[in-house]
């Protein structure tokens, strides 16, 4: 639960569930099927990359996001089958 205790990590999974809505098109990778660029999230989240890395390895950890990397860039996807089993454990789905 102390990754969800983050305002700015509660709305990258926020973003992350409709990532077409909330970031723009990607030149290298599928938004849906690969994530989104850790750039992308930095520049929303208004922090610095180590900022950015430090928040998405917390909810990486958790389970809640996936981080691929393809080249020099990483990728985050949400979780939400991991999502959805937190919810059924605390009892709100």
């Amino acid at each position: 639960l102390n990754a969800l205790a983050n305002g700015k990590r509660l709305a990258v999974l926020h973003w992350l569930k409709d990532p077409e809505r909330h970031f723009p098109r990607q030149r290298h990778a599928d938004i849906n099927k690969v994530g989104v660029c850790c750039d992308f999230l930095r520049k929303k989240l208004g922090v610095a990359a180590p900022t950015t890395t430090r928040h998405m390895r917390i909810l990486a950890d958790a389970g809640f996001v996936r981080a691929r990397r393809i080249g020099q860039f990483t990728y985050y996807k949400r979780v939400d089958a991991a999502l959805r089993a937190l919810g059924r454990e605390i009892g709100i789905l």
